[in-house]
């Protein structure tokens, strides 16, 4: 009978250790890889302001860990440039979230709507393949409307919309087709001129923190679906 209870007792025993060897006792802290040009860098905004940074805050908020996140992106950059920095300064390590925001520039420039789709598919593949694969890990944004802003004074505004809108359907098909979450701020960027002096910067093109705030909180609502743990039941 003794012997029946010591072998009971030690297999309790070691049944509670393994079980505390394999529950994590430290917070999953997530990693944010943010890929674009001057929307994501937060062109004439502080660093703190920028959409991805505003996009973490809001997840620690809600008692998400993300890690304070990698931004490739700069000011200028077409689809191309951004294929080229990331040839030239390859991403080695994988991404519990990506997020790809890709292409007023080629608009600006006039490049046609049929050159941006292989370089932005190009770009999503890449993406995905930063988020180890996981395409339900990646978020394409939609291109802001930059026509609407004082910038755009003196040009065809509604020109300036029609292709944006153009370039917006091409990512967002392509999107689709690859399986990946798609958050559409153009509306928001559409109503800036409501407050222009707060929802612009001084350069009267880009747009400023509290713009930004509200993009974040729309992407991390995506974002707290994709990463946050099921509800224990």
């Amino acid at each position: 009978m003794y012997k029946l209870f010591l072998i009971c007792f030690l297999f309790l025993t070691l049944q509670i250790k393994a079980n505390s060897m394999t529950t994590p006792n430290d917070t999953t802290v997530f990693t944010y890889l943010a890929l674009g040009d001057s929307y994501t860098i937060g062109e004439g905004v502080g660093e703190n302001d920028r959409f991805p940074v505003q996009t973490v805050k809001i997840l620690k908020n809600s008692g998400i860990e993300v890690a304070d996140p990698k931004i490739v992106a700069k000011t200028g950059w077409t689809t191309i440039e951004l294929n080229d920095a990331l040839n030239a300064n390859p991403i080695n390590e994988t991404y519990d979230i990506v997020t790809l925001l890709i292409g007023v520039n080629d608009q600006y420039r006039g490049f046609p709507v049929d050159s941006y789709k292989p370089w932005f598919t190009q770009l999503l593949e890449r993406a995905i393949g930063y988020a180890g694969g996981k395409a339900s890990h990646v978020v394409v944004i939609s291109i802001p409307d930059w026509g609407v802003t004082p910038y755009a004074e003196g040009r065809d505004r509604d020109d300036i919309a029609g292709q944006i809108d153009q370039y917006n359907e091409a990512n967002k098909a392509i999107a689709k087709k690859h399986k990946v979450k798609y958050l559409d701020i153009t509306p928001d960027t559409r109503d800036v001129m409501q407050d222009p002096k707060g929802l612009i910067t001084s350069d009267g093109l880009h747009y400023s923190g509290q713009e930004m705030g509200m993009w974040a909180a729309k992407l991390s609502i995506i974002l707290k679906a994709m990463v946050a743990p099921p509800p224990a039941y």
